[in-house]
This record gives structure tokens, sequence and C-alpha cells, in this order.
């Protein structure tokens, strides 16, 4: 299936007999081409190239070599003036050509068209392509200056049938960035004379010159009526096949019967595939969508060799035929991706796509389309579901395939039942899944401040301030590092109940954990790793639907920053997105960083700013929050922050937004700094914090011996892939529900309180995480523990052994643990129930 002429059968023979369409060239032309027929109401025929990879698997070196040449061709043309080129290509099918033309042109900026809005990306001009079955265009550019400029602009499509599109390309760029130069570039030129006369006479009337380079040329003669007759044995053939039942994997008429059947013993309801993880570089985008630069295309080139020999070591050993599918405008990755892979595995290494366009499929060596697999749109496209197609490949000998789609379209569809690894599954005994993440870009944001407005400080950023890698948070804060803050826990405690200082004034002694509880850190660690991957997935997919596509993570430090870290890799993982995060500091009673918030107002858009924390307990942060940014408001800062925190967990049904509403261990509760980046809790005190300062905090240097910041990370990152699937379904269900807050923890710290005499609510810290801070940081008087809570709580039951605090059952809790702080803490002072308090 790989030439044109088959066995001394030109692929064209079929179309051409039965319709007398004749195709006038060269050997080179009919070498390259071969026919088929649409399935569009407006053209009959398809031009379907052998050396494209769209329709028909080819060698991935044959493939990329085409559009090198083509490039080098452009850039001799072009001369000194190929320095300032710019190259345009066209989605879908001429994307991959696109950046090979650029490629083979040195290095030109690159950018195609593309069918799929983007949310944010302002559109930089659009055109029609009338003959095709989609034809809106619309150019994305991240940089607006990308077409603009006087150097020659380089047009390139897979084939010029009749010219319409470049015009109406040309026609719609002149008018907003004029140019002197244009250079059209195609695998081969179809036009009809008169279409070529057409396109000199519009280089004319806009006083450019317009230079033409094709591999090949020649003519397509068809007859009166062709149009009519190619629908009509267009459906002579469907009903045909639809009547002898021959079908695709998916169930949807087109696979013809000649081809083996689906494997015996595969079930297209039950997928096997193996998913490997590309380590695809970081800002690097997945095309030219947004504009590939060529610092983007050396990042691609020294990454190539590794991610290369990441899918090679998925190939099974012994496999002789192996598919590269990109996926419909995704085609210079796989591209490049195949050709890597054709270097390192001894099997004969293929190259083709998916695609949009609907082809009849016909089993005989005369045509070009011999088989197709139809399967449901998964990317979920702007003009809502439909078919796929992927030509070629069903009953080809494929002994393994490699999936390569951006992350915008693995969704559940593409794992569905029916979907395209089902389907390919059916045919090809080893499915490889491999997930570019799809590059978004940054929005521009200039912000409206009054000129009055003082200079806050840059964020702090690792290793100066923090073990966490310095992309990874920034820091509004500022470093106290060198004072004297920690005072011993009962001394703070009788401070802070006695009204002469607040919590935020001093820092506790960092609790140092022993041996048996690191060792139970880690356990539960590996327990909960993957239970806290959905969440964390959960919670960053219901943050993109619903509160920015391009959200700029906000934690609470120092409970929030690791799960703003974490949200944050999710987001690069799923969505090829790197997000903005920072950390704040928010203190119970005085409210957020005002000067934190003017920051991050003088640097993003507030609406797009999502606050986020660990967990919720009764609510208190989340109402000081609100309180605090509606303060911050009337006070005449800038509007549009929205004070719904997102959580990992929220079992005091405190907000909408959340991982999940259970009440489990999350083991970065366990630890204090240093399982936070070395981080102290916040400090808030006049004579440190003046006017235009950030709240202050230490970074522990002296316990990175002690550090698992960075490994409880990675721990909870490593299991994204086993729960990507979970995590699709779980969102589903979770944006169709119903999520208002019931406040119901509230509610129960209020029963608790007045049921065991403690009449501030801000001494009983319900839930696992207030727990573990508790015990941690001050001195509680009991624990309360749901009756049959497990392993959940082992942590808890040995800091509440190691410190001498009873821990009492309860049968009915809302919590697994409430804390309680006992509100007249004195060494030795007595509890509500004639007991003496633990200290």
């Amino acid at each position: 299936m790989s030439n044109a002429v088959n066995n001394g059968v030109w692929s064209g023979t079929w179309v051409a007999e039965r319709l007398g369409v004749e195709l006038v060239g060269d050997d080179t032309l009919t070498g390259m081409l071969g026919l088929a027929l649409r399935r569009n109401p407006k053209r009959a025929h398809l031009l379907v190239s052998h050396v494209l990879g769209k329709h028909v698997p080819q060698s991935p070196t044959v493939v990329h070599g085409h559009g090198l040449a083509l490039g080098h061709r452009v850039r001799a043309l072009l001369g000194a003036e190929a320095a300032d080129a710019v190259v345009l290509g066209y989605a879908e099918t001429a994307t991959g050509l696109g950046h090979s033309v650029a490629d083979g042109l040195g290095g030109a900026p690159y950018l195609h068209s593309t069918r799929r809005p983007v949310a944010g990306v302002a559109t930089a001009g659009g055109f029609e392509e009338s003959h095709s079955h989609a034809t809106s265009h619309l150019l994305l550019p991240e940089d607006p200056a990308l077409l603009v400029g006087d150097g020659p602009l380089v047009l390139v499509d897979d084939e010029f049938s009749t010219g319409n599109t470049v015009l109406n390309t040309v026609r719609d760029l002149h008018a907003r960035y004029p140019r002197r130069r244009y250079v059209v570039v195609a695998l081969v030129d179809m036009r009809s004379a008169a279409d070529a006369g057409r396109l000199e006479d519009f280089a004319r009337e806009i006083g450019a010159r317009v230079d033409l380079v094709a591999a090949a040329s020649g003519t397509v003669r068809l007859p009166e009526g062709v149009l009519e007759k190619g629908q009509a044995l267009v459906a002579s053939h469907e009903a045909e096949s639809a009547a002898e039942g021959r079908t695709s994997a998916a169930g949807t008429s087109g696979l013809v019967a000649q081809f083996p059947a689906p494997l015996e013993g595969v079930a297209v309801t039950h997928l096997h595939h193996v998913r490997v993880d590309l380590g695809w570089p970081q800002g690097l985008p997945d095309g030219g969508r947004h504009g590939f630069t060529q610092a983007h295309r050396e990042a691609l080139d020294a990454a190539l060799p590794a991610m290369g020999a990441r899918l090679a070591e998925a190939i099974p050993e012994g496999a002789s035929r192996v598919l590269v599918l990109g996926f419909e405008e995704l085609m210079y990755a796989p591209l490049r991706l195949a050709r890597e892979l054709e270097h390192l595995v001894p099997a004969e290494v293929r190259y083709s796509t998916t695609t949009r366009s609907p082809v009849l499929a016909v089993d005989d060596p005369g045509y070009a389309i011999r088989s197709r697999i139809v399967f449901p749109a998964h990317d979920d496209p702007a003009d809502g579901p439909g078919e796929r197609y992927a030509y070629n490949v069903a009953g080809a000998g494929f002994d393994a395939v490699v999936a390569v789609v951006d992350s915008v379209a693995d969704t559940a569809a593409l794992h569905a039942p029916d979907g395209l690894l089902a389907t390919l599954a059916a045919h090809i005994p080893h499915v490889v899944l491999a997930v570019v993440p799809s590059y978004v870009p940054a929005p521009l944001y200039v912000p409206d401040l009054p000129e009055e407005s003082p200079m806050l400080p840059e964020p702090l950023r690792g290793p100066a301030f923090s073990s966490y890698p310095p992309e990874e948070v920034g820091w509004l804060l500022q470093d106290l590092s060198d004072v004297t803050l920690e005072a011993p826990t009962e001394e703070r405690e009788e401070a802070i109940q006695s009204g002469g200082a607040h919590y935020a004034e001093s820092l506790p002694v960092e609790y140092q954990p022993s041996d048996q509880y690191q060792r139970l850190f880690h356990a539960a660690l590996e327990t909960s790793a993957a239970r806290i991957a959905q969440a964390v997935g959960v919670v960053t997919e219901t943050v993109i639907a619903e509160r920015s596509p391009r959200p700029v993570l906000v934690s609470l430090a120092r409970a929030g920053t690791p799960v703003g870290v974490l949200m944050r890799r999710w987001a690069r993982y799923r969505h090829g997105l790197d997000l903005p995060h920072y950390a704040v500091s928010i203190v119970r009673g005085r409210g957020i960083d005002a000067n934190a918030l003017r920051w991050l107002a003088a640097h993003h858009d507030p609406r797009d700013v999502v606050f986020v924390d660990g967990w919720t307990g009764k609510g208190a942060i989340t109402r000081e929050l609100a309180a605090a940014i509606e303060e911050f408001e009337a006070a005449g800062g800038a509007a549009g922050f929205d004070p719904e925190i997102a959580v990992l967990a929220d079992p005091g049904s405190c907000v909408r937004t959340y991982g999940t509403r259970e009440d489990f261990l999350i083991p970065s509760a366990c630890l204090n700094s240093t399982v936070s980046g070395l981080i102290s809790r916040t400090v808030l005190r006049a004579d440190l914090v003046g006017p235009d300062d950030f709240h202050g905090a230490k970074f522990y240097r002296e316990l990175a011996g002690a550090d698992v910041s960075v490994a409880f990370l990675d721990a909870v990152a490593a299991r994204f892939d086993e729960v990507a699937d979970a995590v699709a379904g779980a969102v589903k269900e979770l944006l169709a529900a119903d999520r208002t807050p019931t406040w119901e923890g509230w509610a129960a710290v209020e029963r608790i309180s007045e049921e065991y005499g403690i009449h501030d609510v801000n001494l009983v810290k319900p839930g696992v995480g207030e727990t573990t801070r508790v015990l941690l940081r001050r001195v509680p008087w009991k624990i309360l523990a749901r009756a049959g809570a497990g392993a959940d709580l082992d942590h808890v039951r040995l800091l509440a052994e190691q410190r001498g605090v009873p821990v009492e059952e309860v049968g009915e809790l809302p919590y697994t643990c409430v804390g309680l702080i006992h509100p007249q803490y004195t060494r030795g002072a007595t509890g509500a129930d004639g007991r003496a308090v633990s200290v």
C-alpha cells in the first residue's frame, strides 16, 4: 500500500475506468498520486498522495525528505531573503509538510492554520477552503508579530487543485500584513491553465511577486457530470458493502471483506494498550498551531533520541512492521518520532495520520484507499461529534501501532469501546499510546494599576528559598530565616489563649519525626499515592473546565503549596500547560496578604487566579478568604479575584471545587516543613512586616537531610497514568452533580463544641489534616476518632501516644477524627469531664 503503483497496477485505475477521470502528467506524478472517491457533495475524486503520510502509510524518512527537498528549493529561490521568510502550512493535511519545508528552509519560523479554536488566543486571520469537508481555517499565533514584516511568506499545501485556497489566504493576509513576496509550495500542482492565470492576475493586482515551487505537476481531466456519477458510484458501492455485512471494527460500514476479520480473542470492549510517557520537553509546542521557532526545533531535536528510545522499548520483540499513527493536525511530532523510531528498531516503520476526510474504501490494487477504520471524534471538536477515519491501516500487516495524540484529544472517547484505540486493537496485535502535551499560549494581560502603587519584590524561589525547583512555585513572602521566631509549644499555647499573642506572631519548634514516624509516613504515602493522584487530577480538571482554561494557581502557604505544585504537574502532564503557581500567606483573623494580591494583580488577570489549599476542616479559612477579598476590593484593590478555594479534600462540604469529599490521610499533613519545601508557617508581626512588605516565613535549610518534599510530589505524580481514566469518569460525574456546599462540617463542629464544653469553635480541629497539625503544633486535650477508622489514623495514634494525648473513639462522627484544644490551657488543668488535661 506504500506505492502509487502496486504489482504494475496504478492505484488510480479503478476510478479512471469507472468515471473517465484522467491524470495527465509524467511518471513522477503517477508515482506520487493515486485516486479515490470522496464521500463529499462538493467534489467526486480525491488525489491520494503516497508521500504525504496522511492516507497512505509511508516511510517517515520519505515523507520528511520530500518536505526538506521542497524547503531546499525555496531557500535557493529566495537567496538572502530566506533569512526573513515565514512559513505557513494548511490544516489538516499539510501541517507536517509545512513543518518539513520550514526545516529545509534552515529553520524558518512556522505557523499552520487550524480548525480548532483555542480559548484566550486571538485570531490573526482566517480563510475558507471551498471544496473541503471542513472549511474554516484559523490563524492563532502566540506572537502577534509573527505574520508582521516584509520578508517572504511561504505558503505550503499538499496539492494545488484550483488555487482558490491560496487566493483566499493571500487576500486575507495581504489586507492585514502586506508584503512584497509570496512563495507557494506544494507536492503537486494540478491547476488548469486558466487557474494558473488567475493567480498571476491576482499577484499583479496586489503588486506582489508570487512564485510557485512543486515537486510534480500535471492536470486532472474530468468528464461532464463526474460529480453526479461519483456520488452514485459511492452510494452504490456502500449499499453493496452494507448488504454483504462488510463493516469496520467500530461497526461502521467501510472495512472491506477481503481483509482479515478482527483479531481472534481481542474484544473491542476490553481494550489493552501500552501507554508511554514520552518525556516531552516542558514548554515545547506540540506543533505549529501557535507558532514554531528555531529554538523550538532545537529543543525537539535534542529530546528526540530519548523519546524515540522510550517508544522503541514499547515495541514487542519480533515485530516486523510498525505503524506510527498521528492525529489529524498533529502530523509533525508523530513524523519526527516515527523517523527516530525508524533508526532504533529492526522493524519496517511506516507513518500516517487519522483524518476528518470521508473517503470510500475499495479493496482493489487499482484503488488508493484499500481499507478504512471508523471511530468517533475524540477531541471534543468545535463542530460537534462526528466520524473520524484511518485509511490503509486495517489489513496492512502491522504487528504494532503507536498512536500519537495531543492531550486535548486524550479523552474518554479515545478510550471508549468504539474509540480509536479499541478499533486499532481489533486489527493490530500491539497498541501503544503516546500523548504529546497540547501547547496553549499564555494570555497577554496588561494590568491597570495606579501610578503610585509601591514596587513589590519578585517572588522567592528555590533553591535560595525552599527546596522546590524554581519553576514549581514562587513564594510571595519575605525571608525571615535569620530571625529567631520559635517558642516551646506550651509557652505559645499559653500566650495565644491568654490573648497576649496571635498564633502567627511566632513559630512552634519544628517537630523532628522519629524513625518510626518516618516509616509510617512512607508507608502512608505508598498506600495513598494513587488516591491523592486521582484527587489532584479531579480538582485540576474541574478548575480548567469551570474556572479558567489557563488558571494562575495561588496556594495558601504552606499546606496548600504541595497541592498547588501537584495541580501544576497534572496540568502539564494532561494538557501541556505550564501554569504559573505562587504561594501566599493567609492568617486567621488577619486575612490574606494584601500586598501579595497587589503583586498578582500587577502580573496576571485576577479572574484567572484560583486559590488552592490542601483540605477544608470546618471552613474557617474559606470564610476568611471571602471576607479578605471583599475587604481588599472595598479598599480600592483590583477587582476580579474569585474567593472560592479549590482543595484536594473537602470533608467539611465548604467549597464547590474539590478532588474528593472523603476525609482521608494526605501524607503531606503528617509532616511540617520537611514535606513543604522546608518552609515554615507564615509569620505576621508588626515589627517584622511593614505596610508594603509581604508576610514572612523561614527556610529551614538545616533540615535538608530530612526533606521529603520533592519525593512526596514525585511519588504522587508517578501515579498519574494509573488514575487518568478514573479521573476522566469522576470529573464527568462531578461536573454534572450538585456541589453546593452544605457546611455540614461547621455544623458538626458546633455540636462537638457544645457537647465537650468548648465554646470557641477555633479550638475544634476537624479532619485528619487539622488533627495532625494540632498534634504537631499545639497542645491538644484529646482526639476524637471515628469508630472503626483504620490505617488513615495510624500516624495520629502514634503522635498522640508520644505526646500523652488520649484518643476517644466516637460512634457517629462526620470526620475520620477531630482534635480538641482545651479552652483554658494551664498545666494540670481539668477538662469538662473532670479529667486532667494532658500536656
